[in-house]
């Protein structure tokens, strides 16, 4: 609701835009807010919540492994050294622990939780048609929001409401305040920065740097809440860092760019509008960052 009114102020009218991208809009709906989010939540009731954000979070792994099965071709030693290094700093920061036995549907709902931060990324990094992204975020967030509410009405999720006071930072404050924190800061800007950066950096790269939502949150937590920072969670945080520095180094011959851009565009699931094949310093996306094209969804 928040994002409606800029959602509709940056289409200018162009409702054909919207229409064009009606299916892209759909997915980011269905898949990218609602049934994530649900099958997440659903996770963490049953499994440790570090537990459940490692495996979520293992989607930028399941990225690079996807497409080395479908082009057949072995990523770049940088891509794989920076995958290695990010999962061990992800696992440090997480600090996943024992306790309780294994739980095999928590353990399927996390799996489905990555698989379905990675299809958001990927459809975050599709080319945007003409279609703002904040329209994208804007719609896709009311249509999966309307969602969430249908399967709260068939019960199939228990929703329930509190109006009253609430503790936040060690204080109370009426029922608003986290509302609006949490849904203007934690989810309208944070998709709409996000869907912004998928399409500038690529679904690989992009998911990669989401890695940093881990770490934000264990400083967040240690700020705010005042929960123990550990020297192993902070070299985790180190470690995906230089994962990400060696994901982002990959370079690739300017005719493997031309060709990654031509499979990306058949197949509608790189990043940008073809902007793989220019090398232009105007471009939103330098070489470096287009050379996903040739080697990424």
């Amino acid at each position: 609701m928040v994002l409606l009114p800029f959602a509709i102020v940056s289409l200018r009218g162009r409702w054909s835009a919207l229409w064009r991208s009606r299916w892209r809009v759909l997915a980011m709906a269905s898949v990218g807010v609602a049934g994530t989010q649900l099958v997440y939540f659903a996770a963490i009731s049953r499994i440790p919540v570090s537990t459940g954000i490692l495996i979520e979070y293992m989607a930028p792994l399941l990225l690079v492994a996807f497409v080395w099965a479908r082009t057949r071709r072995m990523p770049k030693v940088v891509v794989l050294v920076g995958s290695v290094v990010a999962l061990v700093g992800l696992v440090l920061v997480v600090s996943p622990g024992g306790g309780g036995s294994f739980d095999a549907l928590g353990f399927a709902f996390a799996l489905a939780a990555m698989v379905g931060c990675a299809i958001y990324y990927v459809i975050a990094a599709r080319p945007s048609d003409g279609l703002p992204t904040v329209a994208l975020a804007g719609f896709g967030l009311l249509i999966g929001g309307l969602m969430l509410v249908i399967v709260g009405a068939v019960g199939l999720v228990q929703f329930t409401f509190t109006f009253g006071t609430v503790s936040m930072f060690g204080s109370a404050v009426v029922w608003w305040v986290p509302l609006v924190l949490v849904g203007v800061v934690g989810t309208a800007v944070a998709y709409a920065a996000s869907i912004t950066a998928s399409e500038m950096l690529g679904s690989r790269l992009a998911s990669f740097a989401g890695l940093l939502e881990v770490v934000a949150a264990t400083f967040y937590a240690w700020l705010l809440l005042g929960e123990k920072l550990s020297v192993l969670q902070l070299v985790g945080g180190a470690l995906i860092l230089v994962g990400i520095g060696f994901v982002r180094s990959e370079r690739v011959e300017p005719e493997q760019q031309i060709v990654g851009a031509a499979a990306g565009a058949g197949s509608g699931a790189d990043s940008g509008s073809g902007s793989g094949v220019s090398s232009s310093s105007s471009s939103p996306r330098s070489s470096s960052s287009s050379s996903s094209s040739s080697s990424t969804i």
